[in-house]
């Protein structure tokens, strides 16, 4: 009996052995940010620091006399999913995009709470920091959440939204999204933070050609970018802590988005494996001055995997968006030197 325990425990010490051996051949360390800046800023990159020792990275491109479209990538994602767009949109709008905290080279404390609702009020202290009055907004995904409520919180800023395959809708409704295997791993408590530290680039590589309908489209360099600066200081922790907390995050209801009073273009493929297609035709439905730009054979990125297509349904929007704006500054005008045209009656004897 005795020889059959020392079996056991040592099994037990051999099974925690090569455990402990195989969490250290996996584990990864932080990236510093000044490494992933030498690789993934470039020229037009520019750092803006905000209240809570965040220092945000952002681009502003395109035409800087254009009107301003503002933009805000999704989950685990940067502001380079945006720049496909640039060669189509850059001459006719300002386009300004910013990495979120947790996310691309923006720097931010490990232990923030984030959210929606947060990064939305961040995304305010950001567009009063640059002086902006009004913009087109457009999120993506996660973002694609940020930018409704931002919109609910800030009508009177926002002059377009455009929504591309964007979150929101509680998670039971999700039940039809082949979600990737990393996102439900790193959602599980006990898992997600022993995942951590540890390499993940298979993980990152099947997510990333689960959200494009040809996986193919999906390269090297693209998934050592998610994967590198997923690795700066402070990010894993942010991520994971998002995305164990994403159902208590799904805000979006009817009533809510009732309450949108601008134009919108909803845009999402109906090949989608993380935001089932059907959120999409229900935010169309539930905002009152929505149009749709629905896509048969892409994925959840359309902005990265077929950018000429969306860029087409972007501008094609905006368009009629600034024409009706004009329209109504024109007639707004027009009464205002009417109304000054008539003279004032005369007063009795």
């Amino acid at each position: 009996m005795k020889t059959l325990g020392r079996i056991l425990l040592g099994l037990i010490a051999l099974f925690v052995v090569i455990t402990a051996v195989f969490l250290v051949t996996l584990r990864r360390d932080d990236v510093p940010y000044e490494t992933l800046e030498a690789t993934y800023a470039n020229a037009e990159s520019q750092y803006l620091n905000l209240p809570g020792d965040i220092r945000v990275h952002y681009r502003d491109q395109g035409d800087p006399t254009k009107p301003v479209l503002l933009m805000v990538h999704g989950f685990s994602a940067s502001l380079h999913t945006w720049e496909p767009l640039l060669e189509f949109l850059g001459p006719h709008y300002r386009m300004i995009s910013l990495d979120l905290p947790g996310h691309g080279l923006t720097r931010a404390p490990g232990d923030l709470e984030v959210s929606p609702t947060y990064y939305a009020d961040l995304l305010e202290q950001f567009a009063v920091a640059m002086e902006l009055d009004s913009f087109n907004l457009m999120g993506s995904s996660m973002g694609g959440h940020v930018a409704w409520e931002y919109t609910l919180a800030h009508p009177e800023r926002v002059d377009a939204l455009i929504l591309v395959a964007a979150a929101g809708w509680p998670r039971e409704d999700a039940a039809g999204a082949r979600r990737p295997a990393i996102l439900q791993l790193i959602g599980v408590p006990v898992i997600g933070p022993m995942l951590r530290d540890l390499e993940n680039r298979p993980l990152v590589e099947q997510g990333l050609k689960a959200s494009f309908a040809d996986p193919a489209k999906v390269d090297a360099a693209m998934v050592d970018r998610y994967v590198n600066l997923s690795r700066a200081p402070g990010h894993r922790q942010l991520l994971i802590s998002i995305s164990q907390r994403f159902g208590e995050l799904q805000g979006a209801t009817p009533e809510r988005l009732a309450a949108i009073t601008a134009p919108v273009l909803v845009m999402a493929g109906k090949l989608d494996n993380l935001v089932p297609f059907a959120h999409a035709e229900r935010f169309s439905t539930a905002i009152p001055r929505a149009t749709t730009a629905f896509f048969d054979d892409l994925g959840h990125i359309p902005q990265e995997e077929d950018p000429r297509r969306a860029a087409i349904n972007i501008a094609a929007f905006l368009d009629v968006v600034m024409l009706a704006n004009e329209q109504a500054a024109l007639q707004a005008a027009a009464e205002a030197e009417t109304a000054a045209e008539v003279p004032a009656p005369t007063p009795a004897p």
